[in-house]
């Protein structure tokens, strides 16, 4: 991956000049998970530059899922499989008569989107985010994991089918994306909530003190390794905030170590503030597209800690700035040795990883703003 071809498919394809109705077709809640999060941010920097941006997605209102027929999701029953009502879903398609429709995950949503979408005559774009097949290794035995690997590869090349572009958050998942049919793949940012930047940034750390993770508490985010940092490194103080199927693990962790404590699901301002409050945020997953945590955390002027297997890591202007976790290394190793470093270093490091998000977000808007501003 090079800034020169990122910057020239950018360059290549924007029209200023041209304002789009850009509608988003999505399974994932608003604020619920990483998918959820990246459209409402993204949406707010796209919001100028388009005649019209709108989301069609599960809601959570007062604590309840809304928008169609619930499943709980097979091992993680904190998220939903919702299946919309489909004569309402069309409607509302058609009533927002978009240019463009964007789909960024392959449940019955995205499906059924990307084929109204095609009906209207409308561009296809579809954000490539998890590679869910991976994941089914994790949480489901040999006939659960075979089925649910049919029913997001029967997904995803349905939707690829209808797909004008598919963008991916790393050259992994272009790659993966192109396997399974994608017509075009190239590769996409992630954006910053806007808070995140425009709330002034608090102090640089210049010591590793505190420790924070925030994230779904799930098998592919290595919690056991946070939990063995916490017992390695006494000194240091852990939180970890979220909520999944690993909660109980994690609680009863945080009453045997007087060190590391659980904050709990945390609101996005909670969240911000939870950032702040720690010189570190971790991220030590087996399985991370990408990893917006890290990314927002780097946007606070904080130290970030990834492993080799989050996306992130493979963006050259952004990995410069983090520290990632080494093969065979323990996490505990790894602040062991930032404990090290001085007070200078550290507090510059941290300085730095604000300036590398600036010119990350602002180029991922230029890059969306070239795919909806094309006529479909």
């Amino acid at each position: 991956m090079t800034a020169q071809s990122r910057l020239g498919l950018t360059e290549s394809l924007y029209d200023a000049s041209r304002r789009s109705r850009v509608l988003i077709v999505s399974d994932a809640a608003p604020h619920r998970n990483g998918v959820g999060a990246y459209y409402q941010d993204l949406m707010h920097y796209l919001s100028p530059r388009v005649e019209a941006i709108d989301i069609i997605s599960p809601e959570i209102v007062d604590g309840e899922w809304q928008g169609g027929w619930m499943l709980p999701l097979p091992g993680d029953r904190t998220q939903k499989f919702c299946i919309p009502n489909l004569i309402g879903l069309r409607r509302r398609i058609e009533s927002f008569a978009p240019d463009v429709v964007v789909i960024p995950t392959p449940g019955p949503f995205g499906v059924l989107g990307a084929r109204y979408a095609a009906g209207v005559g409308a561009r296809v774009v579809v954000g490539f985010h998890t590679w869910y097949e991976k994941l089914t290794e994790l949480y489901w035995n040999r006939v659960q994991g075979s089925l649910t690997r049919g029913f997001f590869e029967v997904s995803n090349r349905l939707i690829f089918r209808y797909a004008d572009v598919v963008l991916a958050n790393s050259e992994s998942m272009v790659d993966i994306a192109r396997r399974i049919g994608a017509p075009q793949a190239a590769l996409m940012g992630t954006p910053v909530s806007a808070p995140f930047l425009e709330r002034p940034a608090p102090r640089a750390p210049t010591r590793v003190g505190t420790v924070l993770f925030a994230g779904r508490l799930a098998a592919e985010k290595n919690i056991d390794s946070m939990i063995q940092a916490a017992r390695d490194l006494p000194d240091v103080r852990f939180s970890i905030a979220g909520d999944g199927p690993l909660r109980v693990q994690v609680e009863e962790a945080a009453t045997q170590l007087p060190n590391l404590q659980y904050i709990g699901w945390l609101t996005r301002d909670g969240l911000m503030d939870a950032i702040d409050s720690h010189d570190l945020l971790m991220l030590p997953s087996h399985v991370e597209s990408f990893g917006t945590i890290a990314l927002e955390a780097m946007a606070r002027q904080r130290l970030v800690v990834v492993s080799a297997h989050c996306g992130i890591a493979d963006w050259p202007d952004l990995a410069e700035h983090l520290t990632v976790i080494p093969e065979h290394a323990t996490l505990g190793q790894v602040l062991n040795g930032l404990k090290a470093l001085s007070e200078f270093e550290l507090n510059a490091r941290a300085r730095q990883c604000r300036q590398a998000v600036l010119s990350h977000n602002d180029w991922n808007t230029r890059l969306w703003s070239s795919f909806v501003s094309e006529a479909p």
